[in-house]
């Protein structure tokens, strides 16, 4: 009766050492051979980073406690707006005017919120229809930046209930000088 014990502790014993194995076998493989290498050199930030020497608007707010920066890889679409999605962009539609712009393209605004729901860190790219890169009217672009930039938009975003600094992107897209679409 206790051989049978004996071979089943065994058994086990040797399973998992086997899995033990395989799996830090694994790790080294793919640390060393499996994943794709990174020019740190040419990239050598992390995604959704913002530079916050060239950054606009980056001297209003602070960032809070050590700086870290949630949601860097997708921004934080269902956390960021205050009430939601659809008020925001009530609000962005009934404060934008066209002043006759006449501009067709994306305006990209990436950018920090802090851990009071304080916006700041702005960085703007603007694009065509065809994806390359414009300078669309420069009123157009402010209003947007201030629009964007107003805090009764932005939530407070926690982690464990600590209120965390995000990252977060608004893109609009322009048809002759009209927002035809806000995303995410």
């Amino acid at each position: 009766m206790n051989w049978k014990k004996t071979i089943k502790i065994t058994a086990l014993v040797i399973g998992f050492l086997v899995v033990a194995f395989v799996g830090y076998s694994s790790y080294i493989y793919y640390s060393y051979y499996g994943k794709y290498a990174t020019d740190e050199e040419k990239y050598p930030h992390y995604i959704g980073f913002i530079d916050q020497n060239t950054a606009l608007l980056n001297q209003t707010y602070s960032l809070c406690g050590d700086g870290t920066i949630y949601k860097t890889h997708h921004g934080a679409p269902f956390d960021a707006y205050k009430n939601n999605k659809r008020t925001f962009t009530e609000s962005v539609l009934k404060t934008y005017k066209n002043e006759g712009y006449t501009d067709s393209g994306y305006v990209n605004f990436r950018f920090l919120v802090n851990c009071e729901g304080n916006p700041g860190w702005f960085e703007i790219i603007e694009i065509n229809e065809d994806y390359e890169d414009v300078s669309h009217t420069k009123e157009m672009v402010d209003q947007l930046l201030k629009i964007t930039s107003e805090p009764s938009h932005w939530a407070i975003y926690t982690v464990d209930g600590a209120p965390q600094n995000y990252y977060h992107y608004v893109s609009y897209k322009i048809e002759n000088g009209e927002i035809t679409e806000i995303l995410p």
